[in-house]
């Protein structure tokens, strides 16, 4: 039996797809260098599609820098959602009243993007799955929503992230961690907003035990 094709588009360190790789899905993740999702045409009988583009354009964060540029932002949504629908064309009977993708899901941090895409289907922070800091992410797509778990900070990071001095914080903001402390096991391989875009191991694998 064949395995279930998975495509982790924008998928970077493949953080998200990862417990399907290890289940023994046939993931690809589709990322620059090697891969450009503007050019890629999927293969057949895809199974499910995992999607993380670039946040940069669409960041509440970017207040910096270079003039946020929506257009260009949204290149690559657009080619990413272009994957979905070429996938979703495959139809088992000429009546059939659904498609042979069994999921997909594309991710973001609150941000812009919600002004094109509507309002996202789920909405979490890596905290509701274990992971000890705050990052509101939006979801949208068609999935089985992941069961949250939420946790409590740890007193120590509480004091690192001066939450004591504000009395309505109860977690660490991603921000206020410090860079060796964003994925440490990519300090040194990876710049900040790199490794900032990784995404949380709890959420990944509650959503794969949601959606397999």
């Amino acid at each position: 039996m064949r395995s279930k094709i998975i495509l982790d588009l924008c998928g970077g360190t493949g953080a998200w797809s990862k417990p399907y790789l290890e289940a023994g899905y046939d993931v690809r993740n589709i990322t620059l260098p090697d891969y450009d999702v503007r050019i890629y045409e999927p293969p057949k009988n895809v199974y499910g599609i995992l999607i993380a583009p670039p946040c940069e354009q669409f960041s509440f964060a970017k207040t910096t820098g270079k003039t946020r540029d929506l257009k260009k932002g949204m290149e690559i949504v657009i080619a990413c959602l272009k994957i979905i629908w070429e996938c979703q064309y495959k139809i088992e009977t000429p009546y059939a009243k659904k498609t042979t993708l069994k999921f997909w899901a594309l991710e973001n941090p609150n941000g812009l993007l919600k002004r094109f895409l509507g309002r996202p289907v789920f909405e979490f922070n890596p905290y509701d799955f274990g992971d000890e800091y705050q990052k509101q992410t939006f979801l949208w797509g068609w999935f089985n929503k992941p069961k949250k778990s939420p946790i409590e900070l740890s007193s120590e990071l509480k004091k690192l992230s001066k939450t004591h001095s504000q009395p309505n914080a109860k977690y660490m903001k991603f921000d206020m961690l410090k860079t060796k402390e964003i994925h440490p096991k990519y300090y040194g391989i990876f710049d900040r907003e790199t490794r900032r875009a990784i995404t949380a191991p709890g959420f990944a694998k509650a959503f794969f035990e949601a959606n397999q």
